[in-house]
């Protein structure tokens, strides 16, 4: 079969040193963010170079004392930040009760397969070796799980804090032109991607490091273990999707529903009092969230081909560059982002609003290329030229140059998901402006447009998963897919980075309405807020695709693990789990849906309550209650998010336990084939919608003007449809995509107890 042509000494420094130039080169972009002074420079600089601040006022600004909105500036992002910072810690609380009760449910399922006996035992797949006791897999798979929570928890909060720390400072860059802006909220989207790939790869490379030392030549029980590090990411994901998403709906719905609706104010006016939790969602929902949930992706599918390859040629003849694979194309997928962020930071400066957009695309574009040609550097050093991949029982005879096609169709359908999303939710496009055309007519004819939008939207994506599925499987069965989908992810740090530059810009667009800055400065920021809207989609959509492929590489492992020969769908058993699987994305939806609704409905009545109670609120003579506001939207997530949350993490261990693997597998694949078609649609349909909103208000095209002004009745019914959106694109569509992963890795976490002790109800009877 041969070996790799990379030596696993060679292994052992490449896939640190990368971690730790991502880590680096986060900080350094951090320090350039940094350089952006939150106090008045004006005077101090009033000598210095063309480097230096001297340039601080430009000529729209004329008139306002830059202090005092320095100053403003300051304290909107201090109230943003504290607002954010508070909310992740109360969240943190509850979750980490759950986290401690779920650790204690993993060890005691997994002890209790072999009666928490301390002997070993012979190995799953191959019954003439002698492996690790299952007592020991309970234990590391408990410690796994806690590792993947926390590394989930600090990329979330890491992110939320370079986020609130430099949405003012793009504000403040805005005034001396959309460049500048652009650069700084593009950097601090660096310092999350880049922080947050390279701490998930690194955490990964020291676990199976440390976890080597106990299992020795046991690579089957080692991998078996890792796989609790994705399932303690995925869970926290699904909280911080859940309960971010959730208050930041709340206080979106309800500052547009009375703001701009019925008081007839600008978005983000400081006169309404749900403004700042406004904000403060951006950064709790879109970032922190966001942010577990594409690292709850990386460590699934990193988790997935480890447990594949240990049981295949690589795991049996202990090759241990071969076996790193899957964290090789993640190091040199750093290296690529890396590469790719200097040229919208260094190599080229944007002059013009209209160039925004291009240089994200750019990015997209650029990242692909570039991952290409690492990936097939990667796949020929890194594993041997023929080797053979575990496939349902038998062992198939796969190519390096195979190996390196599936993960190239991963990257590559990731790239055509990206721009069909681009295309549905960019109002540079026709669908989006007949959207907008649509509001004519009022909002009943903008929602029956949007939903059609939504679906139609579905078809492309869907046939690009569905062929890098055929092909990988083809190529290299469970573990092409797997790697398929750490392709789609291979440029996870420029994807973050894209995804997080849109909230920031949404907030520096706020920040710069709440402190009176000129309409010039708002236009600007608004500009860099309708490019993040797409990207943000875009963002999405790869966390949806790739969430289909991780899915699928985990029920295969699943599969594999539960020794299950066929899943038959004509068998009752299979078809029951299947048609009850297929339920539970649209339970899910109903149910966070609900919660944004109900909690929507508690700050619509505070705010107008505050209108109609506080004298000279409208005139700007009285500052409104902020705190109330912050406080409905964390009281509403927090207790909102545990039914949703209990629904994915119970329903594998109540079906698993009860009825069996075989209706598990059907529940899984279910789930994946109906949870997929609703993300794209809602997420892609939201988008679709806000983005109308923003055709509108801009004013750019002769088109749009016939359809404006802010306050016309097709704007009323745009924003309508916007704040019906909200909950579709940010809270039920991109939670969907960690039900589908979430449940599958849960059911190969719990594989040896469901295997040993599952079906009780088919026992009885």
């Amino acid at each position: 079969m041969g070996a790799a042509v990379l030596s696993d000494l060679a292994t052992e420094i490449v896939v640190p040193v990368c971690a730790m130039i991502g880590i680096a080169f986060s900080l350094v972009q951090w320090v350039m963010v940094s350089r952006v002074k939150l106090t008045s420079e004006r005077h101090a600089s009033a000598n210095s170079n063309k480097k230096g601040y001297s340039d601080f006022l430009i000529e729209e600004e004329e008139g306002i004392d830059d202090h005092s909105v320095v100053t403003k500036c300051a304290d909107i992002q201090s109230a943003i930040s504290e607002g954010a910072t508070s909310f992740l810690f109360t969240e943190y609380q509850y979750v980490g009760i759950f986290m401690i009760a779920f650790a204690i449910l993993i060890f005691l399922f997994l002890g209790s397969v072999e009666g928490f006996s301390t002997k070993s035992q012979p190995c799953t797949y191959d019954k003439e070796k002698t492996c690790k006791p299952a007592l020991a897999t309970a234990i590391f798979s408990t410690v796994s799980f806690l590792l993947g929570a926390f590394t989930s928890v600090l990329s979330g909060f890491l992110g939320m804090k370079i986020a609130t720390y430099a949405n003012a400072r793009t504000t403040l860059e805005a005034r001396k032109g959309v460049g500048k802006a652009f650069v700084i909220a593009f950097r601090s989207g660096a310092v999350m991607g880049f922080l947050l790939a390279a701490n998930g790869l690194l955490v990964l490379y020291i676990a199976i490091n440390l976890l080597k030392l106990y299992y020795g030549d046991d690579w089957e029980g080692l991998f078996e273990a890792i796989t609790g590090y994705g399932l303690g990411g995925s869970s926290m994901a699904l909280f911080g999707r859940v309960g971010g998403g959730i208050y930041t709906k709340a206080a979106d719905v309800g500052a547009d529903l009375v703001g701009k609706v019925e008081r007839n104010i600008p978005e983000d006016d400081p006169r309404n009092p749900a403004v700042i939790a406004d904000n403060v969602g951006d950064n709790v929902g879109d970032i922190a969230g966001m942010g577990s949930d594409l690292f709850g992706s990386y460590a699934e599918s990193s988790c997935a081909a480890l447990v594949v390859a240990s049981i295949s040629s690589f795991g049996v003849n202990h090759e241990f560059t071969a076996m790193l694979y899957p964290l090789l194309i993640s190091s040199v997928g750093i290296l690529v982002c890396l590469i790719t962020t200097l040229f919208a930071t260094d190599f080229f400066e944007i002059r013009a609003v209209n160039e925004i957009e291009p240089a994200l695309k750019k990015q997209l574009i650029i990242s692909t290329i570039l991952m290409t040609v690492g990936i097939a550097i990667v796949t020929w050093i890194g594993v041997p030229s023929s080797f053979t991949i575990y496939n349902f029982g038998a062992q198939k005879v796969v190519k390096n140059w195979q190996l390196f096609l599936c993960v190239g169709v991963g990257l590559w359908a990731g790239l055509i998901i990206g721009f069909v999303t681009e295309y549905y939710t960019s109002n540079a496009y026709s669908p989006v402006q007949d959207v907008a055309d649509s509001c004519r007519t009022g909002a009943a004819t903008n929602v029956i447009f949007g939903l059609a939008l939504g679906y139609k939207s579905v078809i492309i994506p869907i046939f690009a998963i569905a062929i890098s599925i055929f092909v990988s499987f083809s190529f290299a069965a469970m573990y092409g897919i797997a790697v398929a989908a750490l392709g789609m992810l291979s440029t996870i740090a420029t994807g973050l980075a894209i995804d997080a530059y849109g909230p920031i810009s949404d907030n520096a667009g706020g920040i710069a309405e709440m402190a009176g800055m000129s309409h010039h400065i708002r236009e600007r920021t608004d500009a860099l807020d309708a490019a993040g809207n797409t990207t943000a989609a875009i963002g999405k959509g790869f966390a949806i695709g790739s969430a289909a492929l991780v899915s699928l590489a985990l029920f295969g492992a699943f599969v594999s693990r539960a020794a299950i020969s066929t899943v038959d769908v004509l068998t009752p058993k299979v078809f029951i789990g299947l048609i009850v699987g297929a339920m539970l994305p649209y339970w899910f939806s109903a149910m966070t849906m609900k919660s944004v609704g109900s909690a929507a409905l508690k700050m619509v009545e505070e705010v107008r309550r505050q209108f109609n109670t506080i004298p000279g609120l409208m005139e700007g003579r009285a500052k409104p209650d902020y705190t109330t506001c912050v406080k409905i939207s964390t009281d509403a997530s927090i207790k909102e998010m545990i039914p949703p949350g209990a629904l994915v993490m119970l329903t594998p261990l109540i079906v698993g336990t009860f009825f069996g693997v075989e209706t598990l597998a059907g529940v899984l694949a279910g789930a994946l084939v109906s949870g997929v078609q609703i993300a794209i649609s809602a997420s892609n349909t939201g988008g679709a919608w806000d983005n109308a909103k923003k055709y509108i208000e801009a004013g750019a095209s002769e088109h749009a003007r016939n359809l404006g002004p802010k306050g016309s009745d097709p704007h009323k019914a745009a924003v309508i449809g916007d704040t019906v959106g909200d909950p579709l694109k940010d809270t039920s569509g991109p939670s969907l995509n960690i039900l589908i992963k979430l449940m599958a890795v849960e059911s190969l976490v719990f594989a040896p107890f469901f295997a040993t002790h599952g079906g009780l109800l088919f026992k009885i009877f």
